[in-house]
């Protein structure tokens, strides 16, 4: 007898325990497939709001955070579902439609779950162009992402791959009627959809084209699309009214505005910029009480030398930004949302700068930083901007004063500075970064006994911590400047000392919480001992170096002469526009159409570091060698015909150590410069045989 089950219809498709049998599964299977390919286009779309959603827990780390953001931005919470959509839309032109949405699903989580973990290390979150950047890629390996999370990150990695090529086998296609032209039409449209949807974001300003605060950027508009825009969005478009004719106009305005340079007497100058890591006044921050003022003597150097604030390009991150325009006299608001110039066009262009201009009227050109040189590519960038060294960490002797969050203090730069200087018979020009103010900043009590104390912020743990913590760094480097000023007014040279934040602390800082401040301006100093007449004024980063050169009586230079010219003609900007887009990626007609500047032979360092003799002691089983020299640090290497050797002990500047070689007199010996981080080899001393240096 059949069994009756109450409810439902006897049709012959169930076993004898009353369930479906397999014919029974198929079908609903089908009926279930063919209700989803139905609504398919409606499906799709809420699961990239989920997708989504998920994105930005990640990134936010806080599901409330996510929530917020989705509730309090729904507009641009959708555009982002909708660019997400857009990419999945493909799956519509195939039939492993499940697949291709799994892959693309897979591919935004991978991107969002980088972001996440990069953010959890580093204050500025992940971009297309960190995509490009292997040295980078190293250091997050190496410093940010801990071994046993790299290791299961290799291992989902390696998971996800398997299981996409397994499913690609065995994942359903699509058997109903292909229409092509419905297939087409919301592949089509979704694109349509979108790049209107761009184009009215950024019109109603519910999107923005240009980053300046990146972080808080990828917060206010969403990882996918910014994103996507610092993938695509890179260098210059060609501007409107971009003319031979209209350069020649500019150049011969130029011409009647400007005398010819002074230099005899201006060339002569000792000028130096020193870029300030995150400094600035927090006693201008509404809410805080500070019990006494961190930087004295940059406000008593204000009242003697001309001052004002500096437009900057960045707030919170990108040092390197700030650096390009004080350099290049060049606005990086006509270049791609959120670029990096070092990471992308400088990377194998070279840009006529300050430093260039400089060497044509007999200047040495020298870079210093206190921080990796493969930082940010500048080993590789300076040469492209005109620099004959450039000495970073690597080349400092004493590295060992760092902070409590691992960064060097500043006051190594002044022996560095006065290094530069002394290491030629003419001027120089310096360009000196800075990084002990550097964030992240800690969110517990690292300074056990801080000298000064801070009160009001309006989290605990920033009241306590992060400002005090601030506020202790920025104090050191007021007394830094105070001993490179001190050092620099007795210096038998004519000397212009340019000091200057290079953006605001990574705090997250409104606008709001700073009175009398725009949180994109840093405070700046020119400190002469010459006796030069103080004139304050606001300036941007990108007009500084040609405001200096014009109080020196120096007119030379593309840019340099255009900001001294036409600062405040009615076309500055576009025409600043015009000139940037023409000497890097226009015709050149500035430069009649030839290549006027090649990358420079750039030395790592000021002073050549030499091997002079080496001493072997030891056992015969295990000799020790003594390698005596000049200028050693930390991270030089001893090397046996090319091959490094890892044990090599820094002991002085003078004196290195290396054991359990077994080596004979004809062995090529050299010593290297090694990065720890990004494990790149600066430089090397020439290679020549142990039996010219052997001190029996």
């Amino acid at each position: 007898m059949k069994r009756i089950v109450f409810g439902q219809k006897d049709n012959g498709n169930r076993n004898d325990t009353g369930c479906l049998d397999g014919r029974g599964k198929k079908a609903d299977r089908e009926a279930l497939v063919r209700l989803m390919n139905r609504f398919s286009v409606p499906l799709q779309a809420l699961w990239c709001c989920i997708l989504y959603f998920i994105m930005e827990l990640i990134s936010r780390r806080s599901f409330l955070g996510a929530w917020r953001y989705m509730t309090g931005s729904p507009l641009v919470f959708l555009y982002n579902a909708l660019l997400i959509f857009t990419t999945m839309s493909v799956a519509f032109l195939v039939r492993r439609r499940v697949w291709v949405r799994v892959f693309v699903s897979g591919f935004w989580f991978v991107l969002s779950l980088a972001n996440g973990i990069i953010l959890s290390n580093r204050v500025t979150p992940f971009t297309g162009q960190d995509l490009k950047l292997l040295g980078d890629a190293k250091k997050v390996v190496t410093e940010y992402i801990p071994p046993v999370l790299f290791g299961l990150m290799i291992a989902g990695l390696a998971a996800g791959i398997f299981f996409l090529v397994r499913y690609f086998f065995r994942a359903p296609k699509y058997q109903g009627r292909r229409s092509w032209f419905a297939d087409i039409a919301v592949v089509g449209g979704s694109v349509v959809l979108l790049a209107l949807s761009t184009e009215l974001g950024i019109h109603t300003r519910i999107l923005s084209g240009y980053f300046g605060n990146l972080a808080l950027s990828y917060q206010n508009y969403g990882f996918p699309y910014c994103f996507s825009v610092t993938v695509f969005d890179t260098g210059m478009n060609r501007p409107n009214g971009y003319s031979e004719k209209l350069i020649s106009y500019i150049e011969k305005d130029e011409d009647e505005k400007l005398p010819a340079s002074d230099t005899e007497g201006a060339a002569d100058t000792n000028l130096i910029f020193l870029q300030l890591e995150s400094f600035f006044d927090p006693e201008t921050v509404e809410s805080l009480k500070i019990s006494e003022d961190p930087i004295p003597y940059f406000h008593e150097l204000q009242k003697k030398y001309s001052s004002g604030m500096l437009k900057v390009p960045v707030v919170g991150a990108g040092t390197v930004n700030t650096e390009f325009e004080a350099i290049t006299g060049m606005s990086l608001a006509y270049f791609g949302a959120g670029e990096y110039p070092y990471k992308t066009v400088l990377k194998k262009e070279t840009v006529e700068s300050i430093p260039f201009d400089l060497k044509r009227v007999g200047y040495s050109t020298h870079a210093i930083h206190n921080n990796e040189a493969s930082f940010y590519g500048r080993n590789t960038v300076y040469p492209n901007l005109g620099f004959d060294t450039f000495t970073s960490e690597e080349y400092m002797p004493d590295i060992t004063d760092v902070t409590e969050t691992g960064w060097v203090k500043d006051h190594i730069l002044t022996a560095e500075i006065l290094k530069a200087l002394n290491s030629t018979d003419g001027a120089d020009y310096v360009y000196t970064v800075s990084v002990q103010g550097h964030g992240d900043y800690p969110t517990e009590p690292l300074i056990s006994d801080p000298e000064i104390t801070v009160t009001g912020a309006e989290k605990k743990e920033q009241n306590n911590y992060s400002w005090e913590y601030y506020c202790e760094q920025i104090h050191e480097m007021d007394q830094f400047i105070r001993e490179l000023t001190d050092a620099l007014e007795d210096y038998d040279e004519p000397v212009v000392l340019v000091m200057y934040g290079d953006h605001l602390p990574t705090m997250g800082l409104k606008q709001s919480d700073v009175k009398g401040w725009n949180l994109y301006r840093t405070p700046y100093v020119i400190w002469d001992n010459m006796g030069l007449k103080k004139v304050d004024k606001n300036l941007a980063a990108y007009q500084i170096g040609a405001e200096v050169l014009k109080r020196l009586g120096l007119y030379d230079g593309t840019l340099v002469r255009y900001h001294e010219a036409e600062r405040g003609d009615r076309y500055y900007q576009s025409n600043l526009e015009v000139m940037q887009y023409d000497m890097l990626y226009g015709d050149r007609y500035v430069y009649h159409g030839m290549d006027t500047f090649a990358p420079t032979d750039m030395k790592m360092g000021t002073e050549p570091i030499r091997v002079q003799r080496i001493v072997k002691s030891g056992t015969a089983e295990e000799p020790l060698y003594y390698i005596y020299g000049q200028n050693f640090t930390a991270a030089s290497r001893l090397e046996v015909n090319g091959e490094m050797v890892k044990d090599t002990v820094y002991v002085s500047d003078s004196l290195l150590l290396a054991q359990g070689l077994q080596l004979t007199s004809s062995d090529e010996i050299s010593i290297a410069q090694k990065s720890d981080t990004s494990n790149e080899i600066l430089s090397e001393t020439d290679q020549k045989p142990l039996a010219l240096y052997l001190d029996d």
